[in-house]
């Protein structure tokens, strides 16, 4: 059959789907190639059962592949580790997205020339995970990175967890790379350095226990949003400087869980920042803004979230002189720890909180259960923060109007400074990681967010 008949009979075949009512198969080869990109690599691969129209389209529409070993039955769509290097083989057209979760013994000796693939040379989202070291304890090989994983100039989206970075790699590029997360994994401050270097575009960067010799430091002209959650003591990381970065996200797990170590150098736009803790043993606030002076206070953040068991108010009072313009502040209520109360710093009388008395418009209390410590925490915020316009409380059970009643007798409302101030009340309990707006950049005020 030549291509003239081979033509005429693709036409035949989109008359024929008019005529059955498949109106999808008429649309632009393009649009459908589109549609296939989005499909797991298995369902997209039995698309030319749909119609004969279909018959060559998934061999040369963008690759959407997943990779998963051991095979998971509640993902029937993705293919084991054996069978990527023939899908790659066969397939003409190019990679839109490849996500990889595996054992480092599942790789074989391909698993470097995929990267290296006319498949994948235009690859814009890169997953490479491998499976829990602690969970799997059988598992012997080095868990290290692939050298090549990083080579696509292309990349819109990587994220990288569970890897060892190797200890140099090739010359990276990445112009148009917008989103990068990095998990569990150990690098050096040299490789780091590298690779945020070639990040020309990057706008959000997702970093958590990120194990490294020496200072992580960021520098970025495009960064707009960064997260940072961290557990290893022994690790610093320092902005140095991020002329377009809007907030710091420091999502945590537990409420003991440790406060990154950040210094904030240059950061002159930062307007959203926190959950911080600000009393703990070896990590204070003040060293990630210190110290205190005119010159230096956070004169641009507007928003403001801090975790407290209701013991730490002189270290809140304390930090709270850190930001005279800010807005909204949220304070997320967690488990006391004498650990914590030990190394309380003691609030120094002196120098008063500036917000208070002309910015300082919405506080809201996280996880509010009514014991005296968070009961007194909150009531220092009613009679002395004078231009507040609201005072929410996330109670922690049940909130009907007994409750409220009760709560507004302990509070003692009718003290409040600002009598315009509205209180209210209401049940709810809301994950407060974060880690899931960190790359989300439209969300102007993350903590307000489920």
């Amino acid at each position: 059959m030549d291509q003239r008949e081979s033509q005429a009979g693709d036409d035949r075949s989109g008359e024929r789907d008019q005529i059955s009512g498949d109106f999808i198969s008429t649309l632009p080869d393009a649009i459908l190639c589109t549609i296939i990109s989005l499909l797991p690599t298995k369902d997209g691969g039995r698309t030319p059962a749909i119609s004969p129209r279909w018959r060559y389209l998934w061999r040369s529409a963008p690759l959407n592949l997943e990779v998963r070993s051991p095979a998971n039955s509640h993902s029937p769509s993705t293919v084991l580790p054996s069978a990527v290097s023939g899908i790659i083989s066969n397939h003409d057209g190019p990679a839109r997205r490849f996500s990889i979760r595996c054992f480092p013994d599942d790789l074989d000796a391909d698993a470097e020339s995929w990267f290296h693939s006319r498949a994948l040379a235009n690859i814009q989202e890169l997953e490479f995970t491998y499976h829990n070291y602690k969970r799997f304890p059988g598992c012997t090989r080095e868990n290290l990175l692939p050298p090549s994983a990083l080579r696509s100039p292309s990349l819109l989206v990587v994220k990288i967890s569970y890897c060892n970075f190797p200890t140099s790699l090739p010359s990276m590029n990445f112009p148009l790379l917008k989103q990068l997360s990095l998990m569990f994994v150990s690098m050096s401050g040299d490789v780091f350095h590298g690779l945020l270097s070639a990040c020309r575009a990057l706008e959000s960067l997702y970093m958590a226990e990120i194990r490294s010799t020496g200072c992580l430091r960021v520098s970025s002209p495009t960064l707009r949003s960064f997260g940072f959650r961290n557990s290893d003591e022994e690790t610093e990381l320092v902005i140095e400087d991020a002329p377009h970065l809007v907030r710091v996200l420091l999502p945590y797990i537990h409420h003991s869980d440790y406060c990154a170590t950040i210094r904030v150098v240059r950061a002159p736009r930062l307007e959203v920042l926190g959950p911080i803790l600000p009393v703990v043993s070896n990590i204070l606030v003040s060293q990630v803004i210190s110290p205190l002076t005119s010159a230096n206070s956070m004169c641009t953040v507007k928003v403001l979230c801090l975790r407290s068991s209701g013991y730490e108010l002189d270290g809140v009072r304390n930090v709270l002189r850190w930001f005279p313009y800010l807005e909204k502040l949220y304070i997320i209520f967690g488990r006391h720890s004498e650990e914590n109360k030990k190394n309380e710093p003691q609030y120094d009388p002196p120098h008063q909180i500036e917000c208070f008395q002309t910015h300082l418009k919405t506080v809201v209390f996280k996880i509010f259960i009514g014991y005296e410590k968070q009961v007194n925490f909150a009531r220092f915020f009613l009679v002395n923060a004078k231009a507040l316009n609201k005072i929410e409380f996330e109670v922690y059970g049940a909130c009907d109007a007994i409750s409220v009643a009760y709560y507004h007798s302990l509070l003692q409302v009718e003290k409040r400074a600002s009598q315009d101030a509205q209180v209210e009340f209401r049940s709810e309990y809301q994950r407060t990681g974060y880690d899931n707006h960190v790359h989300d950049l439209s969300v102007a005020d993350p903590f307000g967010q489920p």
